[in-house]
């Protein structure tokens, strides 16, 4: 199969961008809580105009397709996106059929995002990690050619997690687009020139609402620490003029800074459209907070302060 063929990518991008809106929620906290709590929180995001919620998967939480079926139950309009599923935690028919059913099921809402996920993290499970690009055009050349005998009109949209150009270029042409995580504005730039005009770009962006600078910088090197373990994120940031000072210890402040966007609502407001400016179609914004109660304060003051807007 070519990769110049988009075979089972389900609507055009043009489409997919307006299901997406501007400005998301990305969330790996909510997968702890109970469902009712999860129901309940998707959608109050909802009201306050946020159009989509990205979920991810790690080792110790919920199925991604499955929490996808518990957030769509309790919304009516948001998009939800998984963010990213591993393809190493299912197979690919298991994947294509599930994202199908969920399409069948609460038709345009749904979008797959799939990921190679990391080394240290798919060897645990008994996995090669390999080589990741080449993995994933088999991963997506099993999907395609996998039966679905659901009444399905139109196969979910799919998007890949993807920071260095191999995979943006994939993205590009086995998918609709891209959704990079741990990035930069900068990184959003050179992204969407290795992607070109019509794929989707929708970077994750890490926000703290704390105008102290060192208390913010405390909190978000926590967060940024547990990322520069990963030779994936460490490796896109060397290519984008990073060096390992800027690694050590959890991140430089200027690291820090660049990951984590924190201050008042206006500065983060900023970064989202500098996100925006630099070509992403949507931005999910990532709230740092000790609870996913918390997180949930801090986006509604951020939608009072207009982000949904940006």
């Amino acid at each position: 199969m070519s990769d110049d063929d988009r075979t089972g990518t389900g609507a055009d991008t043009a489409e997919l961008k307006r299901r997406l809106g501007r400005v998301g929620v990305w969330s790996a906290t909510l997968s702890g809580q109970p469902a009712s709590f999860e129901r309940a929180a998707a959608a109050e995001m909802e009201s306050l105009g946020y159009t989509a919620l990205w979920v991810g998967e790690g080792p110790g939480a919920k199925e991604a397709l499955v929490h996808a079926g518990i957030l769509l139950g309790g919304t009516e309009r948001m998009a939800i996106a998984t963010g990213i599923a591993n393809i190493w935690a299912r197979d690919a028919t298991a994947a294509a059929n599930g994202a199908n059913a969920l399409a069948e099921a609460y038709g345009d809402r749904f979008v797959l995002g799939l990921g190679v996920s990391h080394a240290p993290l798919v060897t645990s499970r008994g996995h090669d990690y390999g080589k990741p690009v080449t993995a994933m055009r088999k991963y997506l050349d099993a999907m395609d050619e996998a039966p679905y005998d659901g009444p399905l009109r139109e196969r979910p949209p799919r998007l890949l997690a993807a920071l260095r150009p191999a995979m943006l270029e994939l993205s590009a042409r086995r998918a609709q687009g891209a959704h990079p995580y741990f990035v930069t504005p900068e990184h959003t730039a050179r992204a969407r020139e290795i992607l070109g005009h019509d794929p989707v770009l929708a970077p994750e962006q890490t926000v703290l609402l704390d105008t102290d600078p060192e208390r913010a910088r405390a909190t978000a090197r926590r967060f940024t620490a547990n990322y520069l373990r990963l030779p994936n994120y460490t490796n896109n940031l060397r290519e984008l003029g990073w060096t390992d000072e800027d690694f050590a210890d959890g991140g430089s402040d200027r690291l820090v800074d660049a990951i984590v966007v924190w201050g008042d609502t206006d500065t983060i407001i900023e970064r989202v459209k500098a996100h925006l400016a630099a070509g992403a179609d949507h931005v999910c914004i990532q709230p740092l907070a000790d609870t996913p109660a918390e997180a949930l304060e801090h986006l509604r003051v951020l939608a009072q302060g207009d982000v949904v807007a940006s």
